[in-house]
């Protein structure tokens, strides 16, 4: 069994277990690898199947449509991003769910009234935020708004938009000259630019956002530019890398499972691979890497949950878990030997996404400098 945190009520168990069946039978690899071939990853009716699950519901308020399992949300999130991982499946959950979260807290009753939409699964958000160089944090931010006859317009390029192409509207981070400021836009509008980018991950979308002199009036703006914006933009990032954690989790844990499972069932020399002494400490390891990884996720989703030193406890997750669930998978690759590096076994799908969440929103090595900061080395 895949490690999960003890504490789940009957109501989150059921609600895990319900997910881990949906995907089971609606998404399971042989179809993910299909949906490869499509423009957007996924069917739009899977993920209007999965929103009426309640997946596209947990970070919206009840008073505007949403409802989370628990009255947790952060904790219900990351039980679904949990399970996607292990299923590898598609689907623009985590931009979807930061943005919704944003705009229920934040946004004014136009950008409210989407959200009915966003809860249905048939509303798409992206969070346009990176920017080329490799920075994540919101000091860089570099996309400019300037102000223009009671507006802004937006100049700028974004890069790693998890479901741009995919997105009916963007929440895109830019600097005024009072600080941060987001807008939240139509991803057709004029001056908005969108090119799909190439991704090792085969089954999520990634795109380059260009703004070109984006003309956008006030009624567009989220929040109120200054202290207020950057506390949503780290909470934004907090819950991002949280999910890329909660992710990278659930795949490591299900990359485990089946490599056991091989490892008793292929034999060499007469006996199952799993009896040989070498092979039982590196599993070990491994099981000792997946379950301080669900303790890491866990540990975050209940700082964000609780907005108790978030900031540290995110970034030990991203560090920790980014490492280590990468080589678990690479591990897993050894022990299956030759099967194990072809484009017919899962497993390379698992490791491709696992490489991918590791380097989004910063490497390891980045969140490890950021604790030393932070801690006063």
């Amino acid at each position: 069994m895949a490690p999960v945190r003890f504490d789940l009520s009957d109501d989150q168990e059921f609600f895990r277990e319900t997910a881990r069946r949906f995907i089971e039978a609606e998404a399971p690899p042989s179809a993910v690898r299909e949906w490869h071939g499509l423009p957007g990853g996924f069917p739009p009716s899977w993920w209007q199947t999965a929103a009426e699950l309640g997946w596209t519901s947990l970070m919206v308020p009840e008073s505007l449509g949403g409802g989370s399992i628990s009255g947790r949300p952060i904790i219900d999130v990351t039980i679904v991003a949990d399970e996607m991982g292990r299923g590898v499946v598609p689907g623009p959950f985590m931009p979807t769910n930061v943005v919704a979260d944003t705009l229920g807290r934040s946004g004014n009753p136009d950008q409210q009234s989407l959200l009915e939409g966003v809860v249905a699964g048939e509303v798409v958000m992206a969070w346009a935020f990176c920017e080329p160089g490799g920075h994540w944090t919101a000091d860089h931010v570099a996309a400019a708004a300037a102000p223009v006859n009671g507006g802004y317009a937006l100049f700028g390029a974004k890069t790693a938009v998890e479901a741009a192409a995919q997105a009916h509207h963007l929440l895109v981070t830019a600097r005024t000259p009072d600080g941060l400021a987001q807008f939240l836009l139509p991803s057709d509008t004029p001056g908005i630019t969108i090119t799909p980018q190439e991704s090792l991950d085969l089954g999520r979308r990634f795109a380059e956002v260009r703004l070109d002199g984006v003309d956008v009036g006030p009624e567009s703006v989220v929040g109120a530019p200054g202290t207020a914006t950057d506390a949503d933009v780290e909470r934004q990032r907090h819950l991002m890398m949280l999910l890329q954690c909660a992710d990278n989790a659930g795949s490591a844990a299900r990359v485990l499972e089946f490599t056991v499972a091989y490892a008793f069932d292929r034999y060499s020399f007469g006996r199952p691979l799993a009896s040989y002494q070498a092979l039982k400490h590196r599993f070990a390891d491994m099981k000792l890497w997946s379950e301080a990884s669900q303790a890491a996720v866990d540990g975050a989703a209940d700082a964000l949950a609780d907005a108790r030193d978030e900031d540290r406890m995110v970034s030990v997750a991203k560090s920790y878990v980014g490492d280590r669930s990468v080589e678990l998978m690479q591990d897993c690759v050894q022990m299956h030997g030759g099967i194990g590096v072809t484009y017919e076994h899962d497993l390379h799908l698992y490791l491709r996404r696992a490489t991918v969440n590791r380097g989004l929103f910063g490497t390891p090595a980045d969140h490890r400098d950021h604790l030393s900061r932070i801690s006063g080395y």
